[in-house]
Formats: structure tokens, C-alpha cells, sequence
């Protein structure tokens, strides 16, 4: 089967390790785009080293170059506002395009791979929510498999360093689409998140925490689907893991703001996101797990692409 040819909109950190995880590892997608706003930057002229080409006159430049209508899939590692534009810019000229948003925009339905990727397979734009969403949302989907949960509170605490621009110009966005996202994807009655950003050095790892308020429930299940859904993250992020064993809590008339008075079950998850190191330090997991969720969202929409073709 042939390669589907992708570009990727942002030459930043996010886009550029995105672009080296392609270039390695990828078996239906073929990097044949690198596109910025800066001449100057080092994404771009690292694309151009590793033979890939490039623009630095963004979606504009992008839709100008021969190979643009070979394209099948772009993935924004831009801004949310700027996604909004890029979007509605490249729908006037190719409006099939498969958009893999990393962004929080949201413009199409929400995407974590191991939860709920069969179910976009034709669609034509996925948001792949935050890096928080993508690390804690399949915690509270496991244990929404196995008992209906009420309330989910996540807190990505993540190295200050690996916090570039766009995350610092998201913020707002990042907690509303993470705890829209705890509703939509992992199955909970309200979702709360929150982001930490650690100024420590030498840098500290990224570290999520899951606290899920659920239907009293055999604990044993539930540890085992959260065992299985972090075996499943793991194999496209291997530095994702359990920093260790699931903790259970009984409670009784526990005030939830907004929610009221909750008896139940309180499962409380802590996890570990190490990155690969492709471009990016070992301690942005953070960046590291939006990436291999992008990257596995497409390989697999890729897949699908061909078995239809």
C-alpha cells in the first residue's frame, strides 16, 4: 500500500518532533511538508536537512507548492485561533483533507486513540484534546467501563521548559477542552482539569494526577481495566506508565462543588509520561504524548484509507 504524503503545519517543538516520528517510525505516512511563519527557525531547517520540504509562508505557501494536491493529511501544531483559520483556509482549496488538529480548537469531535479512535475514522477533522487529556482521559474512561462515574478531576503538572508559546497561549483553552473532554470521551458526569507548570530545575518529568468518583464497584475491576488502558497508551507512548498501584477510597457524603453530597468509590490514579527524546527532552513527556497520539491517530485513519481504497 501506498504512503498517505502529510505536512505539518508549525515548525516548533511540536511540529518538529512530530515531523522526526514520522520520518522513524511511520508506516502509511510519508513527511513530505515542514511548514512555519520563520525562515529563521530551527524546524524548518531541520526539515530541510532531513530532505523534507519546506514553506515559511504558512497554509498560504503550503497551498502554492506542486506537491500540495498529493496531500492527504496536515497536522496543526500552530495555536487554536490559528487553527481556526488555517482550517477554514485549507477547506476552500482541498475540502477532502484530513486535518489532525493538536491544538485546542476543538473544531471537530474530540480523539484519544485508545478510546474512542474507531469511532472518527472518516472524519475530516479530529482535535486531540491536550496533552493532560490525552495522559489522564483514558484513566477515567477505564474506570467508566466498569462503573458509571460522577465526577473526574485531572492535574497535569508538567516541566515549565517544556512549555513553549502556544502552551502558554492556551491555557484557557487547555482546561476548558481537558474537562470537556473528561465528559465527552472518558464517560464522567463533570470533568475538572488542571495544569501545573513546574519552574524546578533541573526539570521535573511530566506527573498527572486522576482522582474519579464513581458507583461503588468491585475495586479489583477496576484496577485491572486501568492496568489494561495504560498497557494500550503504552504501546504508542512506551514512557507512559503507572508511577504506582491504584488507590481506593470509600466515601461517604463527600461535597462536590456544583454536584452536591457523593457516596461512592474514589479511585485515584498517579502517572509517569517520559518522552521519547526524539527531539525534545526526555522530561517533555508532556509534548512527547500529543505527538504519538497524533501520529497514531493518522497511521491508523491511514490504514483505514487504504483497506477501503
Amino acid at each position: 500500500m501506498s504512503k498517505r504524503k502529510v505536512a505539518i503545519i508549525g515548525s516548533g517543538n511540536i511540529g518538529t518532533d512530530l515531523m522526526i516520528k514520522i520520518l522513524r517510525n511511520a508506516q502509511h505516512l510519508e513527511m513530505a511538508v515542514m511548514v512555519g511563519i520563520d525562515p529563521a527557525s530551527d524546524g524548518l531547517a531541520r526539515a530541510s536537512r532531513m530532505g523534507v520540504a519546506t514553506t515559511h509562508e504558512g497554509v498560504e505557501g503550503l497551498s502554492r507548492l506542486p506537491i500540495f494536491h498529493e496531500i492527504d493529511f496536515v497536522f496543526d501544531a500552530t495555536s487554536a485561533g490559528a487553527h481556526v483559520k488555517n482550517d477554514a483556509f485549507l477547506r476552500g482549496h482541498k475540502p477532502n483533507l484530513r486535518l489532525i488538529d493538536l491544538t485546542p480548537a476543538a473544531i471537530g469531535p474530540y480523539c484519544v486513540p485508545v478510546v474512542n479512535l474507531e469511532q472518527h475514522l472518516q472524519a475530516l477533522n479530529v482535535n486531540m484534546v491536550t496533552c493532560g487529556g490525552q495522559a489522564t482521559i483514558p484513566m477515567v474512561a477505564a474506570v467508566a467501563r466498569v462503573a458509571k462515574v460522577h465526577y473526574a478531576e485531572i492535574i497535569a503538572s508538567i516541566a515549565s521548559k517544556s512549555a513553549g508559546p502556544g502552551t502558554r497561549a492556551n491555557i484557557d483553552e487547555f482546561t476548558e477542552t481537558t474537562s470537556k473532554a473528561i465528559e465527552v470521551i472518558g464517560g464522567a458526569a463533570k470533568g475538572k482539569a488542571i495544569i501545573i507548570m513546574n519552574p524546578a530545575e533541573p526539570p521535573l518529568i511530566m506527573r498527572d494526577t486522576v482522582y474519579v468518583l464513581s458507583e461503588s464497584v468491585d475495586k479489583a475491576r477496576v484496577e485491572a481495566s486501568v492496568e489494561e488502558m495504560a498497557a494500550a497508551v503504552q504501546a504508542y507512548v512506551p514512557g507512559y506508565r503507572l508511577k504506582q498501584k491504584v488507590q481506593f477510597d470509600d466515601v461517604t457524603d463527600l461535597n462536590i462543588p456544583g454536584h452536591g453530597k457523593f457516596s461512592g468509590l474514589k479511585t485515584s490514579v498517579f502517572l509517569e509520561v517520559e518522552g521519547a527524546a526524539h527531539y525534545l527532552p526526555a522530561y517533555a513527556g508532556n509534548l512527547d504524548i500529543m505527538t504519538s497520539a497524533a501520529l497514531a491517530t493518522a497511521e491508523r485513519m491511514a490504514q483505514a484509507m487504504g483497506a477501503s481504497a
